[in-house]
């Protein structure tokens, strides 16, 4: 065997597989594609210390020094005052439907009450379903209002500033007090776990049916693409359904997760995913000519979701963009809707935004696959 005739031979493979590759343009493009995207993502989009959290105030006075704390609150860049409530109930409101993230609360007499030594309380109610996104907040609210109070409490007032505190500071750390990871992680789990089994599954039953000759078997059926549509993801409900059940009962009885909500108001948020995912997927079997090619348009699809929803990193840390272009995966309202039910213990009213924002993604992704379904194999 030469070393000339054994370099041609190479030489030849080498260049049949880059011709190869220049053909499958879609393969191609998720090798250049998938990088960037992580990079923008990690790089850009990606904050594990989230600022500007919508806040609520409740105050029952309005005094320089009431006014020189909230103006140090915002100054500090965590908390953006976005309602401000003459009901000292309506925070709770505010924080289950999601509005807010916090709710802070300064009673009336509070400024006298200072002056006197008295130690009036400041409340602050955290939503801390996620605790990621309130910790660093949280733990800097103290040395925040205690900066801002530094500058009032002088001249007539400054026997008030050697003490430690002249006010209690009351955190109220909502749904998950005790900060349990389990408690966010496992029912964003229930999401996470549908989006991926269901989209790959989905995308690969059209372009499995192409790739086994079985297409014009299809094709010749009298079936119209919807009807076509509906019987090859339907039999996928059922798979749904029964990732749904083991997950729940694994975080009942593992997990300990509660379940504060009504449960048919959690099975109505999962049956519009459930469909919202299966018809990407079916959408994507339009798109895509083999089975290698469904699975890569779905981790295309499955990592933006991952990153952007909120499930493994705030999604109020996140800059605008960035939350622009999560609030288009049905993932981030899935897990709106599953932490508002199980934790939050959230009405049909807290969460119906999320549930019609999937169920319009569900519409829109159905149509463009009723519009690329093809009824002949040209």
């Amino acid at each position: 065997m030469s070393l000339s005739g054994s370099v041609s031979r190479i030489w030849a493979v080498w260049l049949k597989e880059l011709i190869q590759m220049r053909r499958d343009r879609l393969t191609f493009g998720m090798m250049l594609g998938i990088p960037i995207i992580q990079l923008i993502l990690f790089g850009y989009a990606i904050n594990s210390d989230p600022k500007h959290l919508p806040t609520a105030v409740y105050l029952g006075e309005q005094t320089p020094i009431v006014r020189s704390i909230l103006q140090g609150l915002e100054n500090s860049g965590y908390y953006d005052i976005v309602v401000q409530t003459s009901d000292p109930t309506e925070g709770q409101s505010l924080l289950s439907s999601g509005k807010v993230a916090f709710v802070i609360s300064i009673p009336a007499g509070f400024t006298e009450r200072l002056v006197r030594g008295d130690r009036p309380q400041i409340l602050i109610e955290a939503d801390a379903s996620d605790p990621a996104a309130s910790s660093n907040a949280v733990g800097r609210a103290r040395a925040i209002i205690g900066g801002s109070l530094k500058r009032e409490l002088s001249g007539t007032l400054g026997y008030l500033a050697p003490t430690p505190e002249p006010y209690d500071l009351v955190i109220h750390a909502e749904y998950n007090p005790e900060g349990i990871t389990q408690y966010n992680i496992v029912p964003g789990l229930l999401g996470v776990i549908l989006t991926m089994t269901l989209v790959m599954i989905t995308s690969i039953a059209m372009t499995r049916e192409s790739e086994r000759g079985t297409m014009e078997n299809l094709l010749a059926m009298p079936a119209r693409p919807l009807e076509v549509m509906i019987g090859k993801i339907t039999p996928y409900v059922m798979v749904g359904a029964v990732q749904t059940s083991v997950i729940l009962l694994a975080a009942r009885i593992l997990f300990h997760v509660p379940f504060e909500g009504e449960f048919w108001l959690l099975l109505v948020g999962v049956a519009v995913f459930v469909v919202a995912n299966l018809a990407l997927g079916f959408t994507f079997s339009t798109i895509a000519k083999t089975q290698m090619q469904a699975m890569q348009l779905t981790f295309f699809f499955f990592l933006p979701s991952m990153l952007l929803s909120g499930f493994m990193f705030p999604f109020r840390g996140m800059p605008d963009w960035a939350q622009n272009v999560g609030s288009i995966l049905p993932l981030t309202h899935f897990l709106r809707l599953v932490r508002g039910v199980m934790l939050k213990g959230g009405a049909f009213s807290d969460v119906q935004a999320p549930i019609f924002a999937m169920g319009t993604f569900a519409i829109v992704v159905s149509m463009i696959a009723m519009l690329r379904y093809r009824r002949t194999l040209d």
